[in-house]
């Protein structure tokens, strides 16, 4: 009996370990920048007595980095949050590893995120000033972002 509880404790601790690290990952490269997750948000995400709701997945993709945007400085596909073009500055990219993690180092300053869906921009986050996917870098800080990709997924 001891000796199966101390096996499973043994699972436990290596097992918290692991996601304490995956959780690390993201910031201990980088003392400025960004540092984050993306996942993709597909089919139906109503809620349904006995169903349990579907998990995000984490995704690899590419991660478009603008000088901050606001809704009036891109060409809008409708009202979806999707951009034929951003007419502000490109500053960067980066790749999220296939389980959704990225980090970056940036300047201090404002940037919007962007990913791409079947070729055009996507992003689906606003400020209360219609700044899209905002995210604030300060001196010596990474600020941590969650990218939702749901443009298949049903509310």
């Amino acid at each position: 009996m001891y000796k199966n509880l101390f096996v499973l404790f043994s699972l436990l601790f290596i097992l918290s370990s692991c996601l304490f690290q995956k959780k690390a990952i993201s910031t201990n490269y980088i003392k400025q920048g960004i540092a984050g997750k993306v996942f993709l948000i597909s089919g139906n995400q109503m809620p349904a007595p006995n169903a349990p709701m579907p998990h995000p997945k984490p995704i690899s993709t590419t991660i478009y980095i603008y000088k901050i945007t606001n809704l009036s400085q891109v060409v809008r596909v409708d009202e979806a949050p999707i951009y034929r073009q951003i007419f502000t500055s490109f500053v960067d990219s980066v790749t999220s590893n296939k389980e959704g993690y990225f980090y970056k180092t940036l300047p201090v300053g404002n940037y919007s995120l962007f990913t791409k869906v079947n070729g055009l921009f996507y992003a689906n986050a606003y400020d209360d000033k219609n700044n899209i996917q905002p995210v604030n870098v300060q001196k010596d800080s990474v600020a941590q972002i969650t990218i939702q990709i749901s443009n298949n997924a049903v509310y």
